[in-house]
């Protein structure tokens, strides 16, 4: 299982670099686009899916006595 999580936490860096690209998105044009609304939409989404990651991996790591803590609603550890 431990490998298990090791590999999820390999996704969940993919996740931080996706939202990190949609954020850059969202504030290099005009904050009232459409192409904004979308950018800020999906690196809500984004987080919404490493938080559940991150309890995923939580969950894996729970008998390896991992110390790792699951990210709060605003992505902070």
């Amino acid at each position: 299982m431990e490998d298990l999580a090791g590999r999820l936490e390999g996704v969940l860096e993919e996740l931080t670099d996706m939202a990190m690209d949609a954020l850059r998105r969202a504030t290099s044009g005009d904050p009232d686009s459409a192409e904004t609304g979308d950018a800020l939409a999906l690196e809500r989404r984004i987080l919404k899916a490493r938080r559940a990651l991150e309890k995923c991996i939580a969950a894996l790591s729970e008998r390896a006595g991992s110390s790792r803590a699951p990210l709060d609603d605003d992505g902070a550890a």
